[in-house]
């Protein structure tokens, strides 16, 4: 098998999905390896998770940083001093400056909780269930400049059940999540997606 891919994880509180990834990539024969668990936040709890695993974490206080931009560079120069090949968001709740998306085009991938393109934003949930949708579900999609946009890698659906709160959709939703990224991440990691004209094909 051929080296693992270095990937670094960006997150701002809990990092459910950065656990999953961490199991995921506990497995020998996974083709990624987490390296680096980075958040602008210091309470964030996902930074536990990945001490617990021994992967080195690194927090970066955007409140420190004059600008989007200036924070974004600081971001980029831990990544690349350690390195990383791939960088996954798990909840990191920052607007990402388009120089710094650009710099990592097609190797930055995020993980949303609807169908995109439906639903965008930090309300998906709540959104999906004022509209009345009958399915809904998460996307793991290549990050751009746009927020949630940028081609789409995978999908996994749920049904929205009647009755549904904001909250037991969001946990049925979450179960999918959290095999999807795992999924997703190996498929990239293994070259296995390419993108031909913004849309994701078999490589």
């Amino acid at each position: 098998m051929s080296a693992r891919k270095k990937v670094a994880v960006l997150i701002s509180g809990s990092g459910s999905n950065l656990q999953a990834l961490i199991d995921a990539a506990a497995a020998p024969d996974y083709p990624a390896e987490i390296v680096l668990v980075l958040s602008n936040k210091a309470e964030a709890f996902g930074l536990e998770r990945a001490k617990k695993s021994g992967i080195e974490t690194l927090v970066i206080d955007h409140k420190l940083y004059a600008s989007r931009e200036a924070f974004d560079a600081a971001m980029h120069d831990a990544l690349t001093v350690r390195g990383i090949e791939l960088v996954c968001l798990a909840g990191f709740m920052r607007l990402l400056s388009d120089g710094f998306v650009n710099l990592w085009h097609n190797r930055m991938i995020n993980i949303h909780p609807s169908l995109l393109p439906d639903f965008k934003g930090a309300h998906a949930h709540r959104d999906v269930l004022a509209a009345g949708a009958k399915i809904s579900g998460c996307t793991v999609h290549f990050v751009r400049a746009q927020m949630d946009s940028g081609p789409i890698i995978a999908q996994a659906t749920v049904p929205v059940e009647p009755g549904d709160s904001e909250e037991t959709l969001a946990a049925r939703v979450l179960k999918e999540e959290h095999k999807l990224y795992p999924a997703a991440l190996k498929r990239l990691a293994l070259g296995r997606i390419r993108v031909v004209n913004e849309r994701v094909e078999p490589a």
